[in-house]
């Protein structure tokens, strides 16, 4: 059954929550969740326009395509979303280091970065920075929700979530550079 009524007082469950208690869903906590649902599935929508466009890299000696960065991204949101809900789970800094090498392999095929660019190009990259909006949106309120005290965060986990909006940013870069699209930055004319 997809919905149990359990929920309908606006009240949910946490992992970590004591028997027979129920948390309000105007929690914080729950606020942070939506975020990291939201950009996860954000990537899943960005792994179908991958998936069309065809996009891989050579990383660690193998042709990787941008679907399998993409969903590795996603299975380390899921286990940050169970950190969150109070599960006894959370990434690792292998996780952190993955996004690293990557950001490197595609740097070392982009022009540097002089200035903002303006978001578009391809319907990848242009989604991509979409992506990259809302994983910037997930660390503020990640960082929020640890800074609270409220939820016990991982070092791991938050870089991780820094890092996030970086890879998605040159996966834009690099989804672009690979349909010929020029980047353009802003001219600041008004």
């Amino acid at each position: 059954m997809l919905y149990t009524k359990k929920g309908d007082g606006g009240t949910t469950k946490l992992f970590d929550c004591p028997q027979g208690v129920r948390v309000s869903k105007s929690d914080f906590a729950f606020e942070v969740l939506g975020t990291l649902d939201e950009i996860n599935s954000s990537l899943g929508y960005a792994k179908v326009l991958a998936e069309k466009a065809g996009i891989s890299i050579t990383f660690q000696g193998k042709i990787t395509t941008y679907v399998e960065i993409l969903e590795k991204l996603q299975e380390n949101l899921f286990s940050i979303q169970g950190e969150v809900a109070g599960a006894d789970t959370h990434i690792k800094m292998e996780s952190v280091t993955f996004e690293e090498e990557v950001i490197a392999e595609i740097e070392k095929h982009l022009t540097p970065i002089t200035s903002f660019i303006i978001s578009g190009g391809t319907e990848l990259g242009a989604y991509l920075d979409v992506c990259r909006t809302i994983a910037r949106k997930s660390e503020r309120y990640l960082v929020t929700l640890k800074e609270k005290n409220e939820r016990k965060i991982n070092d791991e986990s938050m870089i991780f979530m820094n890092r996030l909006s970086s890879i998605l940013y040159a996966l834009a870069r690099y989804a672009n550079q690979q349909s010929n699209v020029i980047e353009k930055g802003p001219s600041y004319n008004n």
